[in-house]
């Protein structure tokens, strides 16, 4: 059997008979892999702590031709999110880990190369590390997963008129482009402000643990992520399933806080 060493992402696990675990995992160079982590769910597994979401890894393993599964031999942690999360963010910040693993996965071809998917994932990691805002991550995130597939509309120019979106745009109800307020329909649609579509040009150029001199105001973030989320649900054809738990969070988030102030 050969026997490959790789960096990878982990991505998910699942649970296999009584003690093994499957692991889905992003290597830098050949793809997602899925493999057997042997003794994975025992108290004393080697493998404890190193199949955290997102955690960035050394990963041998053995791979027969033929076989859908490989065995994993190994998993040697480099990097993981999770050592920066307290107890004041924890849930959201595990939430969004969460997310970013599922998007990855959701995208990430079988046994398939992708070193930008990877190296996307990979500053993802360092930021979450850095405790970068994780908001504003978020839509970086969603906005370059989706521009790296060639699907993010342009926020510079009006899909109709080809007239520059200075002052805002819309993505119009059953379209998934944008277009300035002239072109857009008279009703419906998913507003886009100018200071969302400056910070989409300016998180073009900025690495991913530089987000915080960027301004996004909490009304442009939630602008990005229903138009993010169209997008994403739309080319998915379904919606993810750590989209909606976050959802919940941030509904039950906005709940407290209004309690908190009428009394």
């Amino acid at each position: 059997m050969p026997v490959h060493q790789s960096e990878a992402l982990i991505l998910r696990t699942y649970k296999l008979g009584e003690a093994d675990r499957i692991v889905v995992f992003l290597t830098k160079d050949r793809g997602k892999k899925r493999g057997v982590a042997k003794g994975a769910r025992r108290a004393r597994s080697r493998f404890t702590g190193a199949l955290e979401p997102l955690t960035r890894a050394d990963v041998a393993y053995y791979e027969r031709e033929l076989r859908d599964l490989v065995r994993i031999n190994y998993v040697e942690p480099l990097r993981s999110p999770l050592s920066a999360i307290d107890d004041v963010t924890s849930d959201i910040a595990l939430g969004h880990v969460g997310y970013f693993a599922e998007l990855i996965d959701e995208w990430a071809p079988e046994a398939h190369a992708d070193e930008r998917l990877y190296r996307l994932g990979a500053s993802v990691v360092e930021a979450l590390s850095g405790r970068a805002p994780v908001d504003r991550l978020a839509r970086y995130f969603e906005y370059w997963l989706l521009r790296l597939q060639g699907v993010y509309p342009s926020v510079t120019a009006c899909a109709a008129c080809a007239g520059p979106l200075e002052k805002g745009a819309v993505m119009a109800p059953r379209e998934h482009v944008y277009v300035c307020r002239g072109c857009a329909p008279a009703a419906g649609g998913t507003s886009i402000s100018a200071e969302a579509l400056r910070f989409l040009r300016e998180a073009a150029a900025a690495a991913p643990d530089r987000l915080a001199p960027l301004a996004l105001s909490a009304p442009a973030g939630r602008e990005l992520e229903t138009a993010h989320r169209r997008l994403i649900n739309v080319h998915l054809e379904k919606e993810l399933k750590s989209a909606r738990v976050l959802r919940e969070m941030s509904q039950g988030s906005h709940g407290s806080e209004a309690s908190r102030v009428r009394r």
